[in-house]
Order: structure tokens, then sequence, then C-alpha cells
């Protein structure tokens, strides 16, 4: 295989929140890659210590060793550094974007965490110019990567009808990050935590004809909340339902239900089997892989990166059309559940 560059990859994280630093810890854990640099703006978080980030995945980042890390106070630093190669950004999902575009302005790849953008107009621009820079553009879509989607998406490829399909993310209202409470900001609970399973939908079946949802938003409660509905041609009903509820105490939690003609699939979080009842009656446990989902979904951008190959397994144009879907399910529920044409 013909890399475009030789290892290791040198890559800058930029934000040190949640993801910030649940991402500069995966970047240690990959071989080919080098955390070369980090940027924030907060001092006691340059210096490796993390401890004090939130976040609702019961992840700590702990304290890391930035010893051999240059250590950036300003965006425009990372830019111009000639040693950096990609940037994983990790900024408020208001800057995403715009902090995309200036990545690739600057000749590096981007990894940009999820969403791409707040709008479709911005997410096509950057595919626009990722194309024109001959970079590498991938939106951190961790839901592809985790061990029981990924087995999920081989089963449901093997070919048998599917009739119904359930997907349920929950979570109590964030109270680590005041931005992600603004919906300007970070487009609300619902879009921030469904985005993953629009997006993973989108990777199994592509966009939907249509969608239609119900549900609930009083943010200064902590509560936005979403039932909605995927329509396909050859899809049995596709629900998609959770989002915030009443702040602090409420725990994460994420499961699937998918039916179909040969074996229903079944998994909750934090168990370690996928549950399949197959048509003869039998259950058959199928134990999940053990690995980090972060560092194979960094592994993977890397991979593209020093290849200069597209990343067709996680696509941003996909990435890109998760948000137009979601801001769809936003604008059905808010019309009280009106069916709405998807592109």
């Amino acid at each position: 295989m013909n890399r475009e560059k030789v290892l290791p990859l040198n890559v800058a994280v930029v934000g040190l929140g949640f993801m910030g630093a649940t991402h500069a810890r995966a970047w240690m854990d990959v071989p080919e890659a080098r955390l070369a640099a980090v940027m924030s703006s907060n001092e006691r978080k340059l210096s490796g210590d993390l401890t004090s980030v939130g976040g609702n995945l019961g992840l700590e980042a702990g304290i890391l060793d930035f010893s051999n890390v240059r250590k950036y106070r300003a965006f425009e630093e990372v830019l111009s550094d000639p040693e950096i190669d990609a940037v994983d950004i990790c900024l408020p999902t208001d800057q995403h974007s715009r902090a995309g575009l200036d990545v690739l302005a600057s000749g590096k790849h981007v990894l940009i965490e999820k969403p791409l953008g707040l709008k479709p107009e911005d997410c096509r621009r950057l595919i626009d110019e990722a194309r024109a820079r001959g970079r590498v553009l991938m939106g951190g879509q961790v839901l592809r990567f985790l061990p029981a989607y990924s087995l999920l998406r081989d089963i449901v490829s093997q070919g048998s009808p599917v009739r119904s399909a359930f997907f349920r993310r929950r979570c109590s209202a964030p109270d680590w990050s005041p931005w992600l409470s603004d919906p300007a900001r970070s487009g609300g609970g619902v879009f921030d935590l469904l985005i993953h399973d629009v997006d993973y939908c989108i990777s199994l079946w592509g966009v939907p004809r249509s969608v239609r949802a119900t549900g609930h938003e009083d943010i200064p409660r902590g509560i936005d909340v979403i039932h909605g509905e995927l329509d396909y041609p050859n899809v049995g009903p596709v629900e998609i339902t959770g989002g915030w509820h009443h702040p602090k105490s409420y725990p994460f939690s994420m499961q699937f239900t998918v039916v179909t003609d040969a074996a229903t699939m079944d998994w909750n979080m934090g168990e370690p089997d996928l549950r399949v009842y197959r048509a003869d009656g039998e259950l058959e446990p199928r134990k999940l892989d053990e690995y980090d989902p972060f560092t194979r979904e960094l592994e993977y951008f890397a991979s593209c990166a020093l290849d200069g190959t597209h990343p067709d397994f996680c696509p941003p144009e996909q990435s890109a059309a998760a948000v137009e879907v979601m801001i769809k399910l936003l604008e059905s529920r808010a019309r009280g559940g009106q069916t709405l044409t998807c592109r």
C-alpha cells in the first residue's frame, strides 16, 4: 500500500473538554499516530490534568502525560505548525464547521467530532473544501465503531429482511459544559445525542424517504425528548427515541432491538453479549469484541489520512445527511408530528 506520509501521523487535538480529553487519551493508543499537540485556553488542562473534565459515559480522563506534547493556547498556532498533519476538532459544536474549514485551508487533514456542523450548508461547504484540497475529512461518528453496533451491521448485511428497528439513547441534562444547554451552540439535547443513531441508520439503509416525530422540549428543566420514525421503502418501521431527562442523577443508556425474518437482535448498554433470538426459537448469545471504540475510530481516520483515501466506512457525506435528517426530525416535532420528506 502506497502511503502518502511516513509514519507517524502527527495529530493535534483542539479543545480539551469531555470529547477532547477522551480523544487525547485514545490517540496515545493509536500505533500509527502521535499526539503531537493539544490546544486549550485552560492551563490546568494543558498540563495534562484533566480531572476536572465531566461527561456522561462514565469515562475518566484523569491525568495524561503531555510532557512531549506541544501546548497551544490559540487555534492559529495549530494551523501554522508545519509538523502537524491532522487536526482533531473537539470544540463546541457551533465552532465545528468554521474550524474545519480553517484546518483544510491550512493543508491538514481533519477529524471533526460529531456533528460536522449545525447547518446542512456548512457541512456541504466542508465536503467541497476537502475535495478541492485533496485532504481527508471525517466526522467522529463513534457509534459505527462500537462492538454491539458493528456486530449488528454484520448480521443485517446478511440480507434477511428487516421488519422492525428500535434505537434508544438517553441521559440526564449535562451540567459539565454550559454551552451544551444552549441549542444555538449545541443543537439541543436531541440533536446532540440522537444524531449518533440517525447516522447509524443512514449507514445501514441510507437516507430515509421521510420522517415524523413527537416529543417535548423544556431546556430550563433539562428536558429535551423525542420519539422519531424514519420511513424506508424496504425496511419495517425504524424508531429512534430518547434525549435529555432531568439533570444530574439520570444515567446514560443506549439500546437497540432489530427484528428480521431470521432473528431478533437485542442489546442494552453494558451487556457483554448481543442476544440473537433465532427464528427456530433458540437464543444465540453473540460475544462482543472487547476494544475501545474511540481508539478504533481514530485508528481508521489515521489510516485514511496516511493513505490519502476517502473514509468510505464513515464518509462525511453521510455525516452531513445525518445533520439534515436530525433537523427534519426536530422540525416535525415542532409541527406536532407532521410527516416531512427527506431529500
